[in-house]
């Protein structure tokens, strides 16, 4: 009794964040269609199974005084081609679809409407360069952990790992795809509609890829094609370099120290130029950026940092300043920068005026 009344209570959970079964896009919802039909059939197989079993050890159960024989069978033929032929039936009613949806989801779309974005994981933290949203000085757009595509339209993931085995997942929007070092896998993206303010897609890395894999998330946000164009836009205009304290002194702090592993896109003298360590390597004939630690150009503007972890606040990024690896385990002491192995951000020993000036200058950068 204790156990049924746990798996009761335990149905009545409501769905998580992460839930599969709350589709969001045509591709998480012909998964889920499958899902249901496996489903369905599998009830109505135990159903007629079970009731044929409970209705034969009551209908022919032994009775006290009853020592007849029961009738010796050997064979049936007609019996034996029946179920031979039922479960070819349901095998091939479950298979066909699934086979047919494999291929359907393995498809890459093209077309002028197709998005295309590049994919890198990092431990533990995302990198998204979207390769034909450019500047008129030819910079492609680089973001991380925080996902910006349309409503309604396409979205081809080109991935790659830069370290060790990810799994890019968002269950409202497809399934899981996985990211492997050397090689390149894709995925399709396609949202129904916008997401309301402040609720977006929570995504997730779902292969165990070290110390912080828990904390390796990310945030899909649905747009309108006006509101992706002018995030777009946004995004792909040049920082500034701050002139006033304390986002002053964090400059400083930044161009002396943070540049060994971040970049950002800034305007200095009216030339546009990225200030920090620019990478990009080629996997496959495809070139992905692949930066030591998160591009932060546009730090102010995301509502969430440290692999999608932390809410975007003075309050958090002054704590994750002070002592990155006490707030989110990580592994900076085996960091090699000739190597581009990077496990996490070390602990700089900041001291309050240079922590309030970082923080100043990165919630500046809008």
């Amino acid at each position: 009794m204790l156990v049924a009344a746990a798996l009761l209570l335990a149905s009545c959970s409501g769905s998580g964040p992460q839930t599969s079964l709350n589709p969001k896009g045509p591709m998480s919802r012909d998964i889920d269609n499958l899902w249901q039909l496996v489903f369905i059939i599998a009830a109505i197989v135990f159903t007629v199974v079970q009731v044929g079993l409970l209705y034969s050890l009551w209908r022919y159960r032994a009775r006290k005084g009853d020592d007849r024989e029961p009738v010796q069978l050997h064979g049936n033929t007609r019996l034996e081609i029946l179920w031979t032929i039922i479960p070819v039936v349901i095998l091939a009613s479950i298979g066909v679809p699934i086979i047919k949806g494999i291929f359907e989801i393995h498809e890459i779309p093209v077309g002028p409407d197709v998005v295309q974005v590049k994919v890198t994981g990092h431990q533990w933290w995302w990198e998204f360069a979207y390769p034909d949203l450019t500047s008129d000085d030819g910079r492609s757009l680089v973001t991380a952990n925080e996902l910006h595509i349309p409503a309604g339209r396409k979205v081809n993931l080109t991935m790659t790992s830069a370290d060790v085995i990810h799994s890019f997942w968002v269950p409202s929007l497809a399934g899981k795809r996985d990211l492997v070092p050397g090689r390149i896998s894709h995925l399709t993206l396609e949202a129904d509609d916008p997401t309301p303010p402040g609720e977006p897609l929570p995504g997730q890395c779902a292969e165990f890829c070290g110390l912080s894999h828990a904390d390796m998330r990310f945030k899909v946000f649905v747009e309108t094609d006006a509101g992706f164009q002018a995030w777009a836009d946004q995004q792909l205009t040049p920082g500034t370099v701050p002139t006033g304290d304390p986002a002053a002194a964090g400059w400083e702090v930044f161009s002396t120290t943070c540049t060994a592993c971040h970049r950002a896109t800034m305007l200095q003298d009216g030339t546009v130029s990225v200030v920090g360590v620019e990478r990009h390597v080629d996997v496959r004939g495809e070139t992905f950026v692949s930066s030591l630690a998160p591009d932060l150009t546009h730090f102010g503007s995301r509502t969430t940092f440290a692999g999608s972890v932390f809410d975007n606040t003075p309050e958090h990024v002054a704590t994750w300043l002070a002592d990155p690896s006490a707030v989110k385990p990580m592994n900076p002491d085996r960091n090699d920068l000739t190597t581009g192995r990077v496990l996490g951000m070390p602990n700089f020993g900041l001291d309050q005026a240079q922590i309030e000036g970082l923080t100043a200058m990165l919630e500046g950068w809008q």
